[in-house]
């Protein structure tokens, strides 16, 4: 934390308290500031974002696991170095995603994913905050598809597009991190651009190798009746048989039997 201060100048520094206090920090903050840094992890970046002004540039310093919104947006995974970067002060604007009114950076998911996320942080978390990490995220999903024999059954309706088994939609390519590799879901998806859908209609053994490969490596899911893609949109409603979980970039936000996506299209201003 020292060294990054010094990077930065030596700016007045607000540790959080609670969940939700970053919200409450940036929203103050930005209306008396020229610049707010966020030294976090994605759930810290994702607060900063729900209170931002849309003026007053934000700078992500990586100080999580993954850390994926500060790499996604070109900045090194070291947070002295990420921060000798920002302060520089090259902007440029993004847009964001909104799903029931919470804001996202780069990703939300209603169903698989979001049960991953639940089940991790079940595990608890170490005692500098940090959530179990990339092995354990990885050994909970092949647990998670073993459980349901890589079977999953339509499960939620999109609204003007078909029926799914789960939802993925991105705001930027990638849509996450596993370690140093990119997973990467639609990667036509751009910061600049409104959000990308990806959900196959069902899951069963023999799609989940295709999925996989479309993961590491990205492209393709236009190709595959399999998958329902969508490019470039403004809004998506989502609407779930049951109470399914929620997740908006990488943080559970609980069962839900509707969500509504929009694109916020030239959101935020971001240092990078």
């Amino acid at each position: 934390m020292v060294a990054v201060t010094r990077a930065l100048g030596g700016p007045e520094v607000l540790r959080t308290e609670r969940p939700g206090h970053a919200t409450e920090l940036a929203r103050e903050a930005c209306s008396t500031v020229d610049a707010l840094y966020v030294f976090s992890g994605d759930g810290g970046f994702n607060e900063a974002l729900n209170g931002a002004d849309g003026v007053t540039p934000l700078g992500f310093i990586p100080g999580g696991g993954t850390s994926v919104l500060s790499r996604a947006l070109g900045l090194p995974r070291d947070p002295v170095q990420a921060a000798t970067r920002l302060v520089a002060g090259r902007t440029r604007r993004i847009s964001l995603g909104r799903v029931n009114g919470r804001r996202f950076g780069f990703s939300a998911g209603v169903g698989l994913d979001a049960e991953f996320i639940r089940r991790v942080d079940a595990l608890g978390r170490a005692s500098e905050g940090k959530r179990a990490g990339d092995l354990a995220f990885a050994w909970t999903a092949v647990r998670t598809l073993a459980e349901r024999r890589a079977r999953m059954e339509p499960t939620m309706t999109l609204d003007g597009i078909g029926r799914a088994a789960f939802v993925l939609v991105a705001n930027c390519d990638p849509y996450t991190y596993v370690g140093r590799i990119a997973l990467r879901i639609a990667p036509l998806a751009r910061f600049e651009l409104g959000l990308d859908l990806v959900a196959p209609r069902r899951l069963t053994p023999s799609l989940l190798p295709r999925l996989c490969f479309y993961l590491a490596r990205g492209g393709g899911q236009e190709h595959d009746p399999r998958i329902l893609y969508r490019h470039d949109l403004d809004r998506l409603d989502a609407r779930c048989d049951q109470p399914t979980p929620l997740q908006v970039d990488g943080e559970d936000l609980g069962d839900v039997t509707e969500a509504a996506f929009e694109a916020e299209r030239d959101a935020v201003a971001v240092l990078c």
